[in-house]
C-alpha cells in the first residue's frame, strides 16, 4: 500500500530537486545555517513537488497509457484510483505549503506557488499537450526549487536569485530534449508535440547545443558577480564544457542518436548535481562592486 503512495509522487524528481533546493539555501546562507529553517524548507518544498507530481499523474492518465515508460504507473493500471491520487496530492500540497508559509518567507512561498501553478495548471493541463513550447514553460517550474531555497534565507528575489532561475531554466531544455529524443516513439505514440517529434531530431540537436552553450555562459555569472568562488568556477567550466563537447558529438555521421541522447541526459544530471554541491560549498562574500545589484 505504501509503495503506491510513494511511487505516484515520482521520488526521483523529488530527490533531484531536493539537491537543488539545498544548493540555493546553502548558497544564500553563506555558512550561517539555520538548521530548522533548512529542514522546513527542504521538507516543505519536497511535499509541494510531490503534490504536483501526483496531480500530474492524474492529469496524464490518458497519455501515460500510450507510453511504454509510463503505462505501469499506478494511476494507469488502476492500482490507485484517480480520486484517491487526487486526494493524496491535495493533502501533500497542504502539508508542503503549510510548512513554507509557517516557517519561510513570503518570497519563498510566492515562487513555490508560481512553480506549482505553472507545472500543474499551465504545463500539465495545456502546454504539454498542445504546444512545442511546452518544454520551455515546464522549465520555469523546474527552475523554481533553488530559488525557493535561496529566498527562504534572504527573503528577497535579487540578482543572484535571478541568475539561479535563468540558469536552472536553461539547464532543463537540453535535459528535456535529450529525453524526448531517446523516448521519441513514446512521445510520438502519445501525440505530445515535443521538439524532436514536432520539428525533427536534427532541429532538437541544434537546440541542445545552443541551450548548453548559453547555459554555460549564464552559470559563469555566479563567480563573475562575486556570488561564488574559484572552486565553483572550476567545476562549472569543466562540467559545462564537457557537456557541450558531448552535445556536439551528436553531429558525427556514425553516431547512435539514441545512445548519444542518453549520454547527454545522463551527464545533465551529473552537471547540475555537481554545480548544486559546488555553489553550496564555495560561497563567498559578494564583491563590493556588485553589492549594489542587490
Amino acid at each position: 500500500m505504501f509503495r503506491r503512495y510513494w511511487s505516484v509522487t515520482k521520488p526521483g524528481i523529488i530527490m533531484g530537486n531536493f539537491i537543488s533546493v539545498a544548493g540555493g539555501f546553502l548558497l544564500a546562507s553563506r555558512g550561517d545555517i539555520d538548521p530548522w529553517l533548512m529542514i522546513a524548507t527542504l521538507l516543505g518544498l519536497s511535499f509541494v513537488i510531490a503534490s504536483g507530481c501526483v496531480i500530474n499523474n492524474v492529469i496524464d492518465r490518458d497519455i501515460d497509457i500510450k507510453m511504454a515508460r509510463t503505462r505501469t504507473r499506478v494511476t494507469v493500471t488502476g492500482e490507485m484510483s484517480a480520486l484517491t491520487a487526487l486526494c493524496h496530492g491535495v493533502v501533500l500540497g497542504i502539508i508542503g505549503f503549510g510548512l513554507l508559509i509557517t516557517y519561510t518567507t513570503s518570497a519563498a512561498v510566492f515562487f513555490a506557488v508560481f512553480g506549482y501553478v505553472i507545472y500543474v495548471g499551465v504545463y500539465s493541463l495545456y502546454m504539454k499537450r498542445n504546444s512545442v513550447y511546452g518544454t520551455f514553460i515546464g522549465s520555469l517550474s523546474g527552475a523554481v526549487p533553488p530559488v525557493v531555497g535561496y529566498c527562504a534565507v534572504t527573503g528577497r528575489f535579487d540578482m543572484e536569485a535571478l541568475i539561479l532561475l535563468v540558469m536552472f531554466s536553461l539547464w532543463q531544455m537540453p535535459h528535456s530534449y535529450a529525453i524526448a529524443i531517446f523516448r521519441f516513439k513514446d512521445y510520438q505514440a502519445a501525440n505530445i508535440p515535443v521538439l524532436p517529434v514536432a520539428k525533427g531530431i536534427d532541429k532538437a540537436k541544434r537546440h541542445i547545443v545552443l541551450y548548453i552553450a548559453i547555459y554555460a555562459l549564464v552559470v559563469m555569472l555566479l563567480p563573475i558577480g562575486g556570488y561564488t568562488g574559484a572552486a565553483f568556477m572550476a567545476v562549472a567550466c569543466t562540467t559545462s564544457f564537457w557537456w557541450l563537447l558531448m552535445a556536439l558529438r551528436g553531429y558525427r555521421r556514425d553516431i547512435d542518436v539514441v545512445g548519444w541522447a542518453r549520454q547527454v541526459f545522463g551527464f545533465s544530471i551529473v552537471n547540475i548535481t555537481a554545480l548544486s554541491i559546488a555553489m553550496a560549498m564555495d560561497y563567498q562574500m559578494i564583491a563590493p562592486q556588485f553589492a549594489l545589484l542587490n
